[in-house]
């Protein structure tokens, strides 16, 4: 018997937008924040669009402390959660199948989450891209970097750990 022949590229990719625009989507606060996200294979960067609503010190300006931390956060939940749906979507055909049902498995929960604030966030869009250290059954460690203009020059990182969702529930 042949093998069957693999999907076309731009079909796996628009996939993945799929669902990760659906993954986010079902969480308001990051729209609310005003949050997106760019895939390139695996890796996500979260982008935090510049809105006014979002300057904490007027003086300076400078963003809000409390933007900036819900800001990594979220990258870091997204992370973890887009490296659950994506083992579901490359399992199979069964696991592709749910995801485009839309069942999704349920967000890590956070245990604490550590922000090094660096310098102040200017008034433009910020970046951050969060790297998973240790994902196990039931915990996972993620550091989260962000930066404005320049990569190597981030004004803000972060440390968090999370409760992972069960495996069945996965």
């Amino acid at each position: 018997m042949p093998r069957p022949r693999p999907e076309p590229v731009q079909v796996v990719k628009e996939r993945r937008e799929k669902a990760l625009n659906r993954m986010v989507d079902c969480v308001p606060y990051i729209r609310h924040l005003g949050i997106s996200f760019e895939r390139r294979g695996d890796e996500l960067t979260a982008i935090l669009a510049y809105a006014d609503r979002l300057i904490g010190n007027p003086m300076l300006p400078a963003l809000h402390g409390g933007a900036v931390g819900a800001f990594l956060e979220i990258a870091a939940v997204v992370e973890l959660e887009w490296s659950m749906v994506w083992d579901k979507m490359e399992s199979g055909p069964e696991g592709a199948a749910a995801i485009d049902a839309g069942r999704f498995p349920p967000m890590p929960r956070t245990i604490d989450f550590t922000i090094d604030y660096l310098r102040s966030g200017l008034p433009r869009d910020a970046y951050a891209r969060a790297r998973i250290n240790r994902s196990g059954r039931r915990y996972a460690s993620v550091h989260v970097e962000a930066w404005q203009d320049n990569r190597a020059r981030l004004f803000a990182q972060a440390t968090g750990h999370f409760l992972m969702p069960p495996p069945d529930e996965r």
